[in-house]
């Protein structure tokens, strides 16, 4: 590990990836906000009502993925280690596709239960979104890291990142089930 200050042409290249960052990070956050908050679904003429079964897949899918690739850098299976995070990625990237299409033609799906469990359902999901925020952003910039080869800084993101994609990943499944445990069984 070198201590050598990066070169001028490094630290542009860093800015213009921390704002690139920035601007996807913004953007995917702002488009979330708009179906939650203001358009709240609409009728399309599409049934998605598939689609949070497919999300909740892919939220267990990436947790698995991410798992298998924490044992593999253990391992020092680095090639492993990296088809891993990136399918990590692409799963979680699929389900935030399948999340904002069933949002924009859905919009929310309201929890039916009540009592404790309520409680402890809000909870959770208060915590999935509040720590879904930097997932995005954070595993960005730790592919950049990896990829500019400064495995220091890459492993100072993903000491915080693997616990939060892990912990998002996995309550995105608990959520699935919840809201459907509390569903009003259909004729």
């Amino acid at each position: 590990m070198s201590n050598v200050a990066p070169a001028p042409t490094s630290r542009v290249s860093d800015r213009t990836f921390y704002v690139f960052t920035a601007v996807v990070s913004v953007a995917a956050l702002s488009l979330l906000a708009y179906l939650l908050l203001i358009r709240r679904g609409g009728a399309t003429g599409v049934d998605l009502r598939f689609m949070p079964a497919v999300n909740a897949s892919l939220n267990a899918l990436a947790a698995s993925l991410l798992l298998a690739g924490w044992v593999a850098i253990r391992r020092k299976a680095q090639r492993v280690h990296q088809y891993l995070m990136v399918s990590a990625f692409a799963s979680s990237a699929l389900f935030l596709v399948g999340y904002l299409a069933y949002h924009y033609v859905h919009g929310d799906t309201r929890y039916a239960g009540t009592g404790p469990l309520r409680a402890v359902y809000l909870v959770i999901l208060a915590s999935h979104v509040v720590l879904s925020i930097p997932v995005l952003p954070m595993a960005l910039v730790s592919f950049y890291f990896a990829w500019r080869k400064t495995f220091r800084r890459h492993r100072q993101v993903t000491r915080w990142l693997a616990p939060i994609w892990l912990y998002v990943s996995v309550t995105g499944v608990v959520v699935y089930f919840m809201l459907r445990g509390s569903m009003p069984a259909v004729p």
